[in-house]
């Protein structure tokens, strides 16, 4: 192989077309000149609409106007010929000697191959999962947690500089409720009988943790239940405690018979479930770069200052004792409350204050990855930052769609019989990571995923991720047989690549920077779900019908630097999505 490093192909010929377009006229800066993928190998490696975009400002017939460009086209040492078809799109066909050349620049990239620097190094934040820490993460967590660390990857492949941020929701009603729900366990297990309330929380997690209280502070938090049901009704122990009302007054009892023992209390849960929720994430192979917490806007002024600033643009109105925003001059289906009549701050407060906090700290762009049923707080949080004066347009909201678990062809319950989510911890141990984190991220986020539990255990081509993970292995096999030196395949001539299998081999090969410029353009970790399946398809047929270790040294050593090259892909594109690229099978 030459020594000589290869351009991106794409922005190459693009380059070109700019310099064609502006010999038959003058190009807008505005136009953008793309080039895509053809699908079939008989029109080529790469098409160019710019004929298309042309024909309306030059008032001529796209065809007419793709032969002059192709005619004005700058001469390329990689370009084998160039066609006009159908409409006028232009058709460009590498030269063979291209494709084969390029395997140097997979061999000596490395794990860096597939890198870019398309993000420029701007700031970007990536805020996925938040889940409230009042419980385990469930399978609906999981699904967000890998697309979030994927896309994280993939944004910093493409040279981004990327932060990783769990929002911690430690402030409001959900803690109070888990901290009042573990008291109560705690109090059942020193024989004093409180109703549990309906909707306080009910999992096996809760009476662990007073267990946990219990065997440190013994009886030091126990109080009888006198006070504790203070203005609730009197046959409370009948009828039971099931309405929201009746809960927030046991809170409120509660805090006044614990005094500052209750934010013990609450700290000690928050502590246990933040600890838990990190140990399933790193399990799961997602890290954060900052957690930040809710609470610590309250305490740093931030959130009635943000309300303070929202008053002062007239943004502010109050009515019925309440503060409210005014979300429908923003596109909104109606006004939002911020503050209500008893003062309390609304979880929209806070989290406006969490949204002039992240534009505050730098960051160029701030992607927020929410479940699906979040789409309604779209367009409130967005007006919210339009009237702070803040560019909405930096904020990039990615839904995500639940996963429905199938198990023998039919739908896997979502919960178990204490009302719990299946949480991902146990998802993990049944099918493993790495069948987890490809699965999550096969479809795009805001489609609906069918995560088949039977075909995530199976060791068969139908199991995707096997099957890429098998590609990999079967290279490394054939490597292994060959222990040879990988510089001798580094320059390697490559010229015997010819045949139409090992030329679609390479122009995929090819194909790789681009896709991971396109999932992060896109914010679409898919793509490289989707790439990686079909890289590994190719290769399998390649390999079923190849003989690698020939005698003619030439051609084995050519053969072997692609299905090296081909392993460093599949290898640095498992690890965007966080899976393990084995060596045996």
């Amino acid at each position: 192989m030459t020594s000589s490093a290869y351009p991106n192909f794409k922005t190459h010929f693009a380059g070109l077309f700019r310099q064609a377009g502006n010999h038959i006229t003058t190009l807008d800066a505005s136009i953008r000149i793309e080039l895509a993928r053809t699908k079939q190998a008989s029109h080529g490696d790469y098409s160019c609409n710019l004929a298309m975009q042309l024909a309306k400002p030059l008032h001529k017939n796209p065809r007419e106007i793709a032969n002059l460009l192709v005619d004005a086209l700058p001469p390329s040492p990689y370009l084998e010929k160039v066609e006009v078809a159908g409409a006028g799109f232009i058709n460009l066909f590498l030269k063979n000697s291209a494709k084969q050349q390029y395997l140097q620049q997979v061999l000596q990239g490395k794990e860096a191959f597939g890198h870019s620097d398309f993000g420029q190094g701007k700031k970007i934040q990536v805020e996925f999962v938040s889940a409230n820490p009042t419980g385990p993460l469930h399978v609906g967590h999981g699904r967000g947690a890998a697309i979030g660390a994927s896309l994280s990857s993939i944004l910093a492949a493409a040279g981004f500089n990327v932060s990783r941020e769990f929002y911690v929701n430690d402030a409001g009603r959900q803690m109070d409720i888990l901290t009042l729900s573990t008291w109560l366990r705690y109090l059942e297990l020193n024989n004093i009988r409180v109703p549990f309330p309906e909707n306080a929380y009910q999992g096996d997690y809760v009476k662990t943790m007073a267990q946990l209280i219990q065997q440190a502070h013994a009886q030091r938090y126990v109080h009888q239940p006198v006070l504790l049901l203070e203005d609730l009704p009197e046959n409370i122990h009948e009828t039971g405690i099931n309405t929201d009302e009746q809960l927030d007054q046991l809170i409120a009892n509660a805090k006044k018979i614990l005094g500052q023992d209750y934010a013990y209390i609450h700290n000690f849960v928050l502590t246990e479930q933040l600890g838990d929720c990190r140990n399933d994430l790193m399990e799961f192979g997602v890290e954060f770069d900052t957690w930040f917490s809710e609470q610590s806007l309250f305490d740093n002024g931030l959130v009635a200052h943000t309300i303070q600033l929202l008053e002062k643009k007239h943004y502010l109105y109050l009515q019925d004792g309440a503060i409210w925003f005014r979300s429908t001059d923003f596109g909104d289906e109606k006004d939002r409350v911020v503050q209500r009549e008893n003062g309390q701050f609304t979880y929209f407060a806070s989290d406006i204050a969490y949204h002039l906090n992240k534009f505050e700290r730098g960051f160029d762009q701030v992607i927020n990855i929410w479940g699906a049923d979040h789409h309604g707080y779209i367009a409130r949080v967005k007006g919210a930052l339009q009237a702070l004066e803040l560019d909405p347009e930096k904020l990039e909201i990615a839904l995500v769609q639940f996963a429905v678990l199938y198990r023998d062809g039919k739908k896997a319950p979502m919960s178990t019989r204490s009302g719990e989510f299946v949480t991902l911890r146990e998802l993990r141990q049944e099918v493993g990571r790495d069948a987890a984190r490809f699965f999550y991220v096969m479809r795009k986020s805001d489609q609906h995923l069918d995560f088949d539990l039977d075909l995530a255990k199976s060791q068969s081509n139908e199991n995707p991720v096997y099957y890429v993970q098998y590609a990999h292995a079967r290279v490394c096999s054939v490597l292994a047989q060959w222990d040879g030196d990988m510089n001798d395949l580094i320059e390697a001539s490559t010229e015997a690549l010819s045949s139409p299998a090992e030329l679609a081999l390479l122009q995929k090969l090819i194909d790789f920077p681009d896709t991971v410029e396109m999932a992060a353009k896109e914010f679409s970790p898919h793509l490289i779900a989707f790439y990686l399946r079909e890289l590994a398809s190719e290769f399998h047929s390649y390999y079923n019908s190849t003989r690698f270790l020939v005698p003619e040294i030439p051609l084995q050593h050519a053969r072997l630097a692609l299905i090296a090259s081909i392993r460093q892909v599949l290898n640095n594109g498992l690890r965007l999505l966080g899976v393990s690229a084995p060596d045996k099978m």
